[in-house]
């Protein structure tokens, strides 16, 4: 479980097809104190450390992972938002979240509003139901608030405000149009869907 407050901005370092992808992940954790086996978010997706190194770990992308996810995330060189798991007894700064990618964006505009970046996203219709003004949103791994939602045809399109800090403690100053983005639903919300469904 996390939080969606990005701790650390990691690099992939090589990526290597061996069944699963094998990627090697440079960070500025201390990884003394990452177990293997230790659950990591990485830009949203939660993997398992399998491999570490002083300043590195390794994670296996399986399938399911490389299908649900961002397609262009997992190439050499790419920056990725890491959280580490919630202990007991941390702040849950951000809202609830598993780390579960349920489906991927694209940002459709980036404006600069103020000191802040106001992004404009689109997703599909198995977001559009779960993305509510002033609900939570998981993007790239990071816990924003949604300004505004307009329900299209094929979709839902919502805008985030990325304040100066958000933009420098992740990769969000990388947002152009076009980027896919993974987005992870309110997990209250996921639930609340399935009951209705189950209802009708």
């Amino acid at each position: 479980m996390f939080t969606g407050i990005i701790t650390d901005i990691g690099r992939i370092e090589a990526a290597e097809q061996r069944g699963d992808l094998r990627l090697q992940i440079a960070c500025a954790y201390d990884m003394g104190s990452v177990d293997l086996g230790a659950s990591i978010a990485c830009s949203g997706a939660c993997l398992t450390v399998v491999d570490k190194g002083d300043d590195w770990f390794a994670v296996d992308v399986s399938s399911e992972t490389h299908a649900r996810t961002a397609g262009d995330m997992w190439e050499e060189g790419r920056r990725l938002n890491l959280e580490r798991a919630l202990k007991v007894g941390d702040e849950l700064g951000g809202h609830i979240v598993t780390g579960h990618v349920d489906g991927v964006g694209t940002v459709e505009s980036a404006t600069e509003v103020g000191g802040s970046t106001r992004l404009v996203l689109t997703a599909g219709e198995e977001i559009s139901p779960y993305i509510v003004t002033k609900g939570s949103v998981t993007l790239d791994g990071v816990s924003l608030t949604v300004n505004e939602v307009e329900t299209l045809s094929e979709g839902v399109r919502f805008s985030v405000n990325i304040i100066p800090h958000t933009a420098a403690q992740t990769t969000f100053s990388e947002m152009v149009p076009g980027r896919p983005v993974n987005i992870e639903i309110d997990i209250l919300a996921r639930y609340l869907g399935r009951m209705m469904e189950l209802r009708r």
